[in-house]
């Protein structure tokens, strides 16, 4: 068992496909090499990914302990063997033999108490592990704290030394930054991580691993569900991670909505549960409101819901559960948890944001990842990078710091106001940049319309801010944590029935802060770019919370941002006539810089997904350009479990009266080529039964299709035959409108309604042609309008061509920019098309409407099990008649 298996643990027969699948992938993992893998949606894809990985860890872990095992046995051999050997012979040589014999022994025998202490160590791990799934305490438990409380802790010790104790003072000594050194890096480190030898000792083995990644947390519950069915369910330790908005169990905190605002008060509680009071010369101080600290975060009870989520497999509804029923916090429990686990599930964020990594304690070194849904990974990993500011945002944030540094500038030491004064002046160069003036309301001004895109370089002197270490700034908003100081003063000083005047306080200090609550409280009335998180039943208090919020935390990844190599980025400036609405925005070009680094410490990485094509992009952008050679790539692509019969693909090149099908950005709004689209949707519906799935390119041109066709006939021919839904915009209005489609089309199907079924309107891109199934009858047929080609006037995909065409080979006498463009646009087509087909008794029909489509190359790029299936008809009667054969063969089977 080199690089394959021929037998994998599967809870039925499994499929061929299955089975190659499965090999393939224990052979990349077991070679430490990228894969990239293509499983088309009903294909068993997930289980495949669960019992191939896992067989390969399982026999891993075997053969590391048959090692281990040998070599002690081989190491104690020969020493046993020197013994004898020295005790037989006699020296006869000028140099006294007993020299050599000590060196050598004592070798022997390092060698040996080495191999015995690895083997203990491995015995320990197991007698661990066995313990957990015997839902016992572990013996070291009591001794681990999370990286966050010690923080917490440390950060208020600071926050106390050298400060002059006045009762007034005492008030907000949780809102000042602590000391900071910046100069001085081993005191600096030491000040705020403690004794690294003594965290060395709380810090646990992490045991050979595969961390899981999809991109939604209804993807990751339907994996863990496909791992409780699986052979490996009882024997394999799981944990799902997610932020606290998906796991906190305390109300208070979960109804303030935004995660924001979640992240804040859950560790302010942390950091007021180690905060002791202060009897310093005997006399109690009076502190005010006692301040709460989370029930939920207690060390017993995070340790022993750990013991039971390792020792059961959990999604994260049932970690919810779990928690309520143990009064214990699922989010550290769960971090706890990741050390001794064999497989971690969570989102591919987590993983992709090293930051992220870092403050969830996951270490990837020597691990595997599998990375599902991955068809966006580039997309992906650019967005997680790159970062947006509006010019309210920055003089929100201006002012609110100048309020902050005014209000504690006799307890802020001098560290501090030197960073604080240079994150002013790198917001007043950023809004100078806009064209505006940081310290006047940006609501009345206003600047001139236009964009410029910029080098990173260029525009830190434009902003007039490139003599400001970027590089030091970023370490201070991490060390210093002055976004969430600055976020909980704006939180505390914003609220209207908060009372700022305290009893003794001087009529200048009453005057100054009625003016600093003022200010704080006019923030809530003003409109905010920032997007605002709904909760539902909060409605307009909450967004008043979430607007009256320090935007500073967007400020510091922005200039988090501008620390990226000035190759790899552009930053661009929009002016739209207002300050408030105009923005600069930093574009990520190098997707590649972000992911070298995943791809350099684990073993081996997986990138799954059910519609991997285009492949060429993965590899050029994310491999190759991250210094992966062609020798540690692998490509497995499987057909459908389908039966060849069971799909229709078709291209149209011409509508029923003989139009030319060409959708391009010129053609498309042709009132000709509008009635020919209504003309081919009618034709079939007359054919299709169940439900009909159309895609258009764009919300905007479904939208001048549908007035075209109200003010003609072809709306009212339609609705004859089939009841019209249409997507909607809203999110939390898709669960309603799948609902009524899927209900119209039962009613249709048992012949109480006097119509064929259903005709849902759809967006490549939307709501509906990613992540939902139109399996069965109600998706029986697909239809594709024109090409989604994305806005190729756009300065950002400009931008990144023309850096793709600069740093990429050519391939096919093709650019790599346009390149770029047409895989963004097939991946679009692919990701929508594949909606219908989810199982293996499934049928359907795909009907791509463009003449662009019969392109070789464009054809190229579908999912090998439509590309090998299509057909071409230049007239739409061949067409219509192979649909209609179709599907009345399927009719007479069923029958």
């Amino acid at each position: 068992m080199e690089n394959g298996r021929s037998e994998f643990p599967f809870p039925y027969q499994p499929y061929d496909i299955q089975e190659q699948f499965m090999q393939a992938l224990y052979s990349t993992l077991d070679q430490g090499k990228v894969g990239i893998f293509e499983s088309p949606t009903g294909t068993g894809k997930s289980l495949s990914l669960i019992c191939g990985a896992l067989s390969w860890l399982t026999y891993h872990e075997e053969k590391k302990q048959q090692e281990a095992a040998t070599l002690l046995q081989e190491g104690e051999a020969a020493l046993r063997t020197s013994d004898r050997s020295s005790s037989t012979t006699t020296s006869s040589s000028a140099e006294p033999d007993w020299i050599t014999d000590f060196v050598q022994k004592k070798a022997e025998r390092d060698l040996v108490s080495k191999l015995k202490e690895e083997d203990l160590k491995r015995k320990k791990r197991e007698e661990r592990l066995e313990m957990i799934r015997n839902n016992a305490h572990l013996k070291y438990a009591s001794k681990r704290k999370s990286t966050e409380d010690e923080e917490a802790y440390k950060l208020l010790q600071l926050s106390k030394e050298d400060r002059e104790e006045t009762p007034g003072d005492q008030e907000d000594e949780e809102l000042i930054v602590a000391e900071y050194e910046s100069d001085d890096e081993s005191k600096s480190q030491k000040r705020f991580f403690g004794d690294e030898d003594e965290e060395d000792e709380l810090v646990e083995e992490h045991v050979t691993k595969i961390y899981y990644c999809s991109r939604t947390h209804s993807q990751l519950a339907q994996f863990v569900h496909e791992v409780q069915k699986s052979p490996f369910s009882k024997s394999i330790s799981l944990v799902t991670l997610g932020s606290r908005q998906n796991l906190c169990i305390n109300e208070e905190v979960r109804r303030l909505g935004s995660i924001q605002l979640i992240n804040d008060r859950c560790m302010e509680m942390q950091k007021n549960k180690h905060e002791k009071p202060n009897h310093e010369d005997g006399a109690k101080r009076k502190r005010g409101p006692a301040k709460s600290v989370c029930p939920h975060n207690k060390a017993s009870a995070l340790h022993q819901m750990r013991d039971e989520v390792l020792g059961t497999v959990h999604d994260i509804e049932q970690l919810l559960q779990l928690g309520k029923k143990t009064q214990s916090c699922p989010y550290y429990s769960t971090r706890l948890a990741i050390p001794p686990a064999q497989l971690v599930v969570l989102p591919y964020q987590m993983v992709l944001h090293e930051a992220t990594r870092r403050a969830a304690g996951i270490q990837l070194k020597d691990q595997v990842v599998i990375i599902d849904e991955a068809h966006n990974l580039s997309d992906t990993l650019s967005c997680i990078h790159s970062s947006e500011l509006t010019g309210a945002q920055l003089c929100r944030a201006y002012s609110q710091l100048s309020q902050y540094a005014d209000r504690y500038k006799s307890r802020l030491k001098a560290k501090n106001v030197m960073y604080i004064k240079q994150i002013l002046f790198a917001i007043t160069g950023l809004v100078d940049a806009l064209g505006g003036k940081a310290g006047q309301n940006p609501q009345s001004q206003t600047t001139q319309a236009g964009t410029e895109m910029f080098t990173i370089n260029n525009f830190l002197f434009k902003a007039q801010i490139d003599n400001i270490n970027l590089f030091k700034l970023q370490r201070y908003f991490e060390k210093s944590m002055i976004s969430r100081k600055l976020g909980g003063f704006v939180e505390k000083y914003a609220g209207l029935s908060v009372t700022l005047q305290t009893q003794g306080s001087s009529n200048k200090e009453n005057r100054r802060t009625e003016g600093l609550s003022r200010y704080l409280q006019t923030l809530q009335s003003k409109p905010s770019s920032a997007p605002v998180p709904s909760t539902g039943q909060q409605g307009a208090a909450e967004t008043d919370r979430v607007q009256s919020a320090s935007p500073m935390m967007q400020v510091e990844g922005f200039f988090s941002a501008l620390t990226n190599s000035n190759t790899d980025g552009r930053v661009v400036v929009q002016r739209q006539g207002m300050l408030s609405e105009s923005s600069i925005k930093f574009l990520l070009l190098n997707p590649a810089v972000h992911f070298a680094q995943v791809l350099k410490e684990c073993r081996a990485v997986i990138i799954a997904g059910g519609t991997m094509q285009p492949v060429s992009d993965f590899k050029q952008e994310l491999l190759f350009s991250a210094g992966v050679g062609e020798e540690r790539i692998t490509e497995f692509s499987c057909g459908h479990v389908i039966p060849p019969e069971n799909i229709l693909p078709l291209v149209l090149c011409s509508g029923p009266s003989g139009q030319e099908l060409d959708f391009s950005f010129q053609n498309r709004d042709f009132p000709c080529m509008m009635d020919e689209t209504g003309r081919i949707l009618s034709n079939i519906c007359n054919v299709v039964p169940g439900g009909v799935v159309c895609f258009f390119s764009s919300y905007d041109y479904l939208k001048r299709v549908i007035s075209h066709w109200e003010a003609g006939s072809v709306l009212t021919r339609l609705a004859n035959k089939k009841k019209i839904f249409h997507e909607p915009k809203k999110a939390s209005q898709v669960e309603q409108v799948l609902n009524e489609f899927s209900k119209c089309i039962q009613r249709c199907a048992s012949g109480s309604v006097g119509l064929t079924g259903a005709l849902l309107f759809s967006v490549v891109g939307g709501k509906m042609s990613e992540g939902i199934n139109f399996s069965d009858d109600l998706g029986r047929c697909v239809v594709m309008v024109g090409m989604p080609y994305p806005n190729i006037k756009s300065p950002e995909l400009q931008e990144k061509m023309s850096y793709l065409d600069k740093h990429l080979p050519h391939t096919d006498g093709r650019s790599p920019g346009r390149a770029l463009v047409e895989n963004l646009c097939m991946k679009a087509v692919n990701q929508s098309i594949g909606r219908a087909i989810r199982h293996r008794g499934d049928y359907a029909s795909i009907v791509l409407c463009d003449r662009r489509y019969s392109r070789s190359t464009t054809c190229s790029k579908l999912p090998t099990w439509i590309k090998d299936r299509t057909s071409i008809h230049t007239t739409f009667g061949s067409a219509f008649a192979a649909l209609r054969k179709f599907f009345l063969e399927k009719k007479q089977k069923q029958v």
